[in-house]
Formats: structure tokens, C-alpha cells, sequence
């Protein structure tokens, strides 16, 4: 079957240049740079997917109560047998010992005490699989549902929720990405606007979101910026060049709002950043919670240097009691203000690690099977779902593919899975790639 696309734009190349001169001058002349990375790594100008086709959701279908969610990506491929796997007594398990949790039988790791203490809360899902195993490859199919084309680019989830089910706040940018990498965290063939903003810095806030002119000179230079572009405006009126008008309007509003201070996470009590803990994971976690009480739709925070081939058990004596320290405080801290229902918090990794230990005392890439975590948004906590073979090298029971752990997000959201949208070059797509959500956690 051949799909058509009526609404197929081509950028063209004065577009482009257009493009890039218009950041850089907005940047500098009124310090507006807060477009979304779909804009800043050149791979705006598609148009906005076209909607067709697909069942909508049915009032008989999954559906959590989430309307925004807090993603936690440990990038590099957490080792999944050392934290939510154990496999006690056998020559795959290396030092780590299990602990006690409130899921009856159930254990993690030892360096992971207060997160033990928030398991009622969570579901487990022990029997991900991929097939991806590289980082970059296997990245871009965890957050998109789909293998890297040379042809097109596709939409995270946060830009689909977008998309599809709009912004809950008119002023702050609907998706976000605090730290961690952007190579693969664009708006794919969808418009800019949906594509997450990046926070390098929990610290630091917002970048370039204050004047640095008095308002009077501020407005003479929104005058002449909007003068120098209306003769462009008028000859190119395709959607790419309304999409970056939109932009640079929603830029310009939120530097005059209040909403702002949503990003100083040092009016946070004392105890309240304490307890998230001074790294900038923790910082970015707390900033994560910050926004979702303003309406943010998605936030993703990064916590890298997982890909442990050397000294696996030294590298994670440091990571994972800070993974630790900040997943328990956010359970805790979303548990106490009432946030759980409406938030879905999700712990995503690209791979597993081998249950084999290599000579170098590490663990090797092992997309077969590993680990991920989800809580609140209606999934039912105090959850093991899945089964790992006897020492973790493949799946037993349960297996959940990419595409069906993406769909289970999906569906805590409300979102319309089965929905068909077209990129600009007619190929169809749906939000997680025809996975199936898993229902029993719901």
C-alpha cells in the first residue's frame, strides 16, 4: 500500500540559511535561545505530521491516570544483575548482595536501601529486551520505539505527548531534558516546537531567558526583528516558518512571566535539597519535580557513566547509591504531596550488562534481557513483572519488547497508540511502533 502525504514540505536551502541567521541574531540581540533541539541541531523545517487513520483509544482500553511523567535515563547500559536482577547463589552475581524490599520475596541490590523502602510504589519489569546493542542504536530505539534510518528522524515520547495530547501550560515549554545527552532527543519529522529544551545545568536555570536591555530598548528591538522579517514571512508561508514564528513568540512570553521561577531550585527548603543530594543528578531530579507541578508535560533528567566493561563492581559502589538517594526521594516526594496519580515516573536504560564478569572485573553490553522501572500514573506498584533466565542471560517468562514498554507509557497517558500519523515523506508511525502495553500493571 503506497502512503501519500498532501502536506509534504521541502525545506529549501534559503530557508535554512534563514533559519540559522535568525537564531543566532535572535540570540544575540534580544537573548532569546530557548528553541527546542529539533531547532538547534538543524533538524527543523519538517512539518507537522498529518494525523489519519488508526482507532482511537476506546473507553475499553489500557489507560493510566498520568498527565505528565518524570523519565530517568541512566545512559550506558545500567547493569541490571547487580540492581533490580539478582541472582543470588550463583557465579554470575559477583560481591553485590541482595536486600529486602516491601515486594514480598523480592530483592535489589545493597546499594540501593531507599529505594527498597519506596517498592510498594513501583512496578519491575525484569524481562526488557532489545535488539540494539550499541549505544548509540540502542538509545535512539529506547526513547523512539524505532531503529536509526538514514532517512528520517523520529519523534521521542515527549514530543508525541505533545503532539497528541497538547501542552497543560501555556507558557513553560511542554518538554524538557535536563542533562544528560541530546544526539538522539529531537523533535524528529514533527514540528520544533514539540522537540524537548535542553537544561545543561539544573543550576543554572533557564539559558538566556533574562533581558539584558531596559523594556523600552527591548521592544525598539522586537519592532526591528519583526520589521527585517516580514517581507520573508510573506514570501515562504509554509509551516516550518510559522513553527519558528511560534517559537520565538512562546520564547519572548516566557521571559516576561512569572513562571520563571520554577527553575530556582534554591527556593527548595533545605531539607527538601538535601534529600535529592547535591549531585547534578539529584539537582536535576528536584528541578524534574519542580516543573511538573508548573504543567511541564515530560521531563527527562540523564545520569550517565553506566557502560561499566572495567571494574563493573567499583564503578557502581558510586553510581548506585546515588541513583538510590534521588529515585527514593522523588518517590517519597511525589508520594507525600499527592503528585503519584498524575505522574508516571520512569527508569530506562539502553541495554543490560552481561551476566559474565570479563577479565577486567566488568560487564559487556546485553541487550537479550535487563531491567526498567515504572511507578505512579495508575501503574500498579509493589510489581515484578517478567522473568530473567537463571543467570540473566535471557528471558523465561514475560518478555516485553521496546516497542511494548514505550506503549505501556503511552497508555498511562492516555495516549492513542494505535493512531497512524505520516512523516513528510508518507511513511506511517505510531507512537510506539504497534507495542502492545502491558496490562497487567495497570
Amino acid at each position: 500500500m503506497k502512503y501519500e502525504n498532501t502536506n509534504r514540505l521541502d525545506t529549501p536551502f534559503e530557508d535554512l540559511n534563514r533559519r540559522n541567521f535568525m537564531s543566532l541574531a535572535a540570540k544575540s540581540c534580544l537573548g532569546v535561545s530557548l528553541m527546542p533541539l529539533g531547532l538547534q541541531s538543524g533538524l527543523y523545517g519538517a512539518p507537522a505530521a498529518s494525523g489519519t487513520g488508526g482507532a482511537a483509544v476506546t473507553a475499553k482500553s489500557i489507560r493510566g491516570t498520568a498527565k505528565n511523567v518524570i523519565y530517568l535515563y541512566m545512559g550506558g547500559g545500567m547493569t541490571h544483575i547487580d540492581t533490580f536482577d539478582l541472582k543470588q547463589g550463583t557465579d554470575v552475581q559477583g560481591p553485590i548482595k541482595g536486600i529486602k524490599t516491601k515486594i514480598k520475596g523480592y530483592q535489589v541490590g545493597q546499594y540501593l536501601p531507599k529505594v527498597a523502602e519506596q517498592m510498594d510504589k513501583v512496578a519491575v519489569v525484569n524481562s526488557l529486551t532489545s535488539t540494539q546493542g550499541a549505544h548509540e542504536q540502542g538509545r535512539y530505539m529506547m526513547h523512539t520505539s524505532y531503529a536509526p534510518r538514514g532517512t528520517i528522524k523520529h519523534p521521542g515520547m515527549g514530543t508525541w505527548l505533545l503532539k497528541l495530547s497538547g501542552r497543560r501550560n501555556a507558557t513553560l515549554p511542554g518538554n524538557v531534558l535536563v542533562g544528560g545527552s541530546s544526539s538522539e532527543l529531537h523533535s524528529g519529522f514533527m514540528e520544533a516546537k514539540y522537540g524537548p529544551v535542553p537544561i545543561r545545568r539544573p543550576q543554572d536555570g533557564l539559558p538566556n531567558s533574562k533581558k539584558y536591555v531596559d523594556e523600552k530598548e527591548f521592544q525598539a528591538r522586537l519592532r526591528m526583528a519583526d520589521a527585517f522579517d516580514r517581507a520573508f514571512r510573506r514570501k515562504y508561508k509554509q509551516k516550518a516558518v510559522r513553527s519558528y514564528t511560534d517559537l520565538y513568540a512562546d520564547a519572548i512570553k516566557l521571559m516576561k512571566s512569572e513562571d520563571l521561577e520554577v527553575f530556582r531550585i534554591d527556593q527548595e527548603p533545605k531539607n527538601i535539597r538535601d534529600m535529592y543530594g547535591n549531585s547534578g543528578f539529584g539537582q536535576g531530579v528536584l528541578l524534574a519535580r519542580r516543573l511538573i507541578e508548573k504543567d511541564v508535560r515530560f521531563v527527562e533528567v540523564g545520569f550517565g557513566g553506566w557502560d561499566t566493561h572495567n571494574n563493573n563492581f567499583d564503578s557502581i559502589s558510586g553510581r548506585v547509591p546515588v541513583l538510590d538517594q534521588v529515585l527514593g526521594a522523588l518517590l517519597k516526594d511525589l508520594g507525600d504531596r499527592g503528585l503519584l496519580k498524575t505522574t508516571l515516573v520512569v527508569l530506562a536504560t539502553e541495554f543490560g550488562r552481561t551476566p559474565r564478569i570479563n577479565e577486567r572485573q566488568g560487564r559487556d553490553h546485553h541487550p537479550r534481557v535487563f531491567s526498567g522501572l515504572l511507578a505512579g500514573g495508575g501503574i500498579q506498584g509493589g510489581t515484578v513483572y517478567g522473568k530473567s533466565d537463571a543467570k540473566g542471560h535471557g528471558i523465561e517468562k514475560d518478555g516485553v519488547k521496546i516497542p511494548d514498554f514505550n506503549a505501556t507509557i503511552a497508555s498511562a497517558l492516555g495516549l492513542p497508540i494505535n493512531k497512524t500519523l505520516f512523516s513528510p515523506s508518507g511513511r506511517p508511525f505510531q507512537v510506539a511502533h504497534k507495542g502492545k502495553p502491558i496490562a497487567a500493571l495497570f
